[in-house]
């Protein structure tokens, strides 16, 4: 059985502010992002399975991205463990404080190990596409992927 990859693409917004960055997005700001998840597998082959013929459910796909990425983030403020500037928000702002830069880089990269734990055995993600405005975006890409570039 051939392996196949399928992709879904997600929509959130979400904002931002980078510490210690010198320039505008030093600033709280937000984006529309969009987000292509690329996974791999065989195409189930089982008479009288109702997901024979495919490589994982695409409404599966789309509860694992929602549960672990776009349900945290969507309409939340993202800022580095580091920065101060925001302890005064209230407990009632969606704030999610992150370990890392809360760069279009750094976010691929989280949203690659969470998706990469969450995805059923035999299903693995090779690629993301997270696009932080119409020109501008980041790409991550399995070791073992250089084939999708």
């Amino acid at each position: 059985m051939n392996t196949v990859r399928i992709t879904k693409d997600f929509t959130f917004e979400m904002a931002h502010a980078l510490s210690e960055y010198k320039g505008k997005c030093y600033n709280i700001h937000g984006h529309s992002y969009g987000l292509s998840v690329t996974v791999k597998g065989k195409p189930l082959d089982r008479e009288g399975y109702p997901e024979s013929g495919m490589v994982m459910d695409f409404s599966t796909l789309k509860r694992i991205v929602n549960e672990e990425i776009i349900e945290p983030f969507d309409h939340a403020f993202v800022v580095n463990h580091h920065d101060r500037r925001f302890t005064y928000l209230p407990k009632a702002t969606k704030m999610l404080i992150v370990k890392y830069q809360p760069t279009c880089e750094s976010m691929v990269i989280d949203f690659a190990e969470r998706l990469q734990k969450a995805l059923p055995e035999g299903i693995t993600l090779q690629r993301l596409l997270l696009r932080e405005t119409a020109t501008s975006y980041a790409e991550w890409y399995a070791e073992d992927n250089t084939d999708l570039k």
